[in-house]
């Protein structure tokens, strides 16, 4: 395979797929993070609406759930590269198409809505088919899962990070129906990155009751067995169903409040927002660089104490500018950690052939208590005040990070390579194809 790439050592051409996948990851998160900014802010700009703007950004985490749930079993039936690039031009055309249809004056709210919400719908299976690409990727470039995860992580956390500075910077020049088209060019070269420098991966053989293929929900339904099977794998769904309904919280409701009420800045609020970013790429940069030889199991914990309750407690206590965007810095640095952490985890544990339903499911997982956090801050911040809101989400989260010392099922977080499965060994032999190669989470690079 090593002739698909002309020129240069055989050492970089090695490394090329898994490189591509990495600024793949770092483009398509700046033009995402641009759309989230341009997009609320052209409803603003031409409707003056808060409610048509709120339908708008939900119409968009709909779509992502929608597919999240239900494109599964058609990632793992597809090509997978045929796939991403295939979700990426959709994105492409979806986003594209606002701009071009605003300009004839064809873009009643309902057409919006529905292109946001095929927007959102892209990024499900566009996200899944690139995950279900790295592991080939990272075992021609010879690197652990926890360097490559770690790579992807970063990259998207530089995307994110610049993608709302670019699309507020053309916003203020281009306006924001021209800067979509910006957008549309982010979603477009990711599509040619992928189709041009990651090789296509055969499918793995299917797996399920012995027949070739199974129905469209049968092979749902599998899917969702699969993280019952693993009870690892079901805690850890749970602690990010919790973690996520608090960062939501966070995020959502009371960052904002703080820096009204406190910070009275926007200025400042944005540097909170800038810290906690800085902080979670240095932290992706830490994992990939000594992940494999840290103990996974206490990572985990620390990283979601830096997370949570940590930076619950310095938002409560109001400390000077200066000292809280340095905390917040720390906090992140516990972000960065965990996502490439649960990644590698889930690449050691999920069968290849069913990760595109396992991880489809894992981001539904993320989303879906979300706004149930959302609606508890608000309550709690007009029932209790910023100080007592801040004070129990940080209790809550502190409880959820502490279950991997507390129940036995975390010791296998420290276990590197395949695990044993609750089931029948015949079952276990028919349903679970050959995982990633345990030697690809320890090989050094």
């Amino acid at each position: 395979m090593t002739s698909s790439y002309p020129g240069g050592s055989a050492s970089s051409r090695r490394r090329t797929p898994l490189g591509a996948l990495v600024a793949a990851s770092g483009i398509s998160s700046l033009g995402m993070a641009a759309t989230l900014v341009a997009v609320p802010w052209f409803v603003l700009h031409s409707t003056g609406s808060g409610t048509r703007t709120g339908l708008v950004a939900t119409a968009e985490v709909l779509g992502l759930l929608c597919s999240a749930v239900l494109a599964g079993p058609v990632v793992d039936r597809l090509p997978v590269r045929a796939t991403s690039v295939g979700a990426d031009l959709l994105t492409a055309t979806a986003i594209g198409l606002i701009p071009l249809l605003h300009a004839r004056g064809a873009l009643p709210l309902p057409v919006l809505i529905v292109l946001v919400f095929l927007v959102g719908a892209a990024r499900g299976p566009s996200d899944t088919s690139k995950q279900l690409l790295l592991p080939g990727a990272m075992e021609r470039a010879g690197v652990t899962a926890e360097r490559a995860t770690g790579a992807v992580e970063g990259a998207r956390r530089i995307g994110m990070m610049a993608g709302a500075p670019l699309a507020g910077l053309l916003i203020s020049t281009v306006g924001p129906v021209r800067t979509l088209f910006a957008d549309l060019a982010a979603m477009a070269l990711c599509a040619l990155v992928v189709a041009a420098l990651v090789p296509a991966t055969a499918r793995p053989r299917p797996v399920g009751d012995g027949h070739p293929r199974g129905s469209y929900t049968r092979e749902l339904r599998f899917g969702m067995g699969q993280l019952r099977r693993d009870r690892l794998l079901g805690a850890m769904v749970g602690v990010l169903m919790l973690t996520n309904a608090l960062d939501g919280a966070l995020n959502g409701v009371l960052y904002p409040a703080y820096g009204t009420q406190v910070l009275r800045s926007s200025a400042l609020f944005g540097a909170m927002v800038t810290a906690m970013g800085a902080g979670a790429l240095l932290g992706a940069a830490l994992y990939g660089w000594a992940g494999h030889r840290m103990p996974r199991r206490a990572v985990f914990v620390g990283a979601f104490v830096l997370v949570g309750a940590v930076r619950c407690a310095a938002l409560a206590v109001e400390p000077r500018a200066a000292v809280l965007l340095a905390v917040l810095a720390l906090s992140g640095i516990g972000s960065g950690i965990v996502g490439p952490l649960m990644m590698s985890v889930a690449y050691e544990r999920v069968p290849e052939a069913v990760r595109g339903r396992v991880f489809g499911l894992l981001v539904a997982a993320a989303l879906a208590a979300t706004p149930l956090g959302m609606l508890g801050a608000g309550l709690a911040l007009d029932s209790a005040g910023l100080v007592p809101a801040l004070l129990g989400t940080g209790a809550l989260y502190l409880t959820v990070t502490l279950a991997p010392l507390v129940f036995p099922v975390w010791r296998e977080l420290d276990s590197r390579g395949p695990a044993e499965r609750a089931e029948p060994p015949a079952r276990r032999e028919r349903d679970s194809p050959a995982p990633v190669a345990a030697g690809i989470m320890t090989e050094q690079p």
